[in-house]
């Protein structure tokens, strides 16, 4: 087990307001820290999300905790000009930045963005044919709450599936990884995203956040059936997913 102080991590009552406060904060540089800490791999990331969230052209996807829309607007590629994606989230910057980003998408009339919390969806019961959360269960006060959200609003059959960062077990390269989160990112955040705070806490978070075997642990216990995680670039990211029986 990777050994980290965790001092940037808020206590768990403030953990809401902390988090929406930093993502409005880092929202304007979002896209671009991203796309470098990921080498660029973060689109084929979503792209594979997308496959395992099982939308088909015509389809309903929820995407919660949709911070700059860019899962928003894979998941409305696969919907097609008839279907509907749906994203939420409660920093009202990141979601300024989403808007920008589907202005020039040509499926962006099919695409509704709305302010809300992933703890209390305002939606009713069985309403998406997915959902589907990217880099947003850690950032949460509640991962179980929040499944069980998820769960409540997705139809029977439906998929539910997480894209976060994940526990690497490679000998050397476990090392690497978190030689890399844990000198490499906070100083890229100061550089580029203009907040090394910011970028110690998503490193902290990526360290608490629970493995992916124990995730898809917690996604049955949710209620879903066939729990499963698939490893990519190493078990450095995973992407856990269920179904609703």
């Amino acid at each position: 087990m990777h050994n980290s102080t965790g001092n940037n991590l808020p206590p768990r009552e403030q953990k809401e307001t902390f988090v929406r406060e930093m993502f409005n904060t880092i929202a304007g540089r979002y896209d671009l820290m991203n796309y470098l800490m990921s080498f660029g791999r973060d689109t084929a990331w979503r792209k594979f999300t997308v496959r395992c969230a099982g939308i088909k052209p015509g389809g309903h996807a929820l995407d919660i905790c949709c911070g700059t829309g860019k899962l928003v607007i894979e998941l409305a590629k696969t919907a097609g000009p008839e279907g509907r994606v749906t994203g939420l989230d409660f920093s009202e910057e990141m979601l300024a930045v989403a808007h920008k980003n589907i202005q020039d998408f040509e499926f962006k009339n099919r695409i509704h963005l709305l302010q809300g919390n992933a703890m209390q969806l305002p939606f009713e019961d069985a309403s998406f044919d997915c959902v589907t959360v990217g880099w947003g269960l850690r950032n949460v006060p509640d991962i179980a709450v929040t499944l069980k959200e998820m769960v409540r609003v997705v139809k029977p059959g439906g998929k539910v599936v997480s894209l976060d960062m994940g526990h690497p077990s490679a000998p050397v390269f476990k090392q690497l990884y978190w030689f890399w989160f844990d000198t490499v990112i906070p100083a890229m955040g100061k550089i580029w995203g203009g907040n090394k705070k910011a970028y110690a806490y998503l490193h902290d978070s990526a360290v608490v956040f629970p493995p992916q075997q124990e995730l898809a642990r917690m996604f049955s216990q949710a209620g879903l059936v066939d729990a499963a995680y698939h490893n990519l670039t190493g078990g450095t990211i995973a992407v856990v997913e269920g179904r609703k029986p």
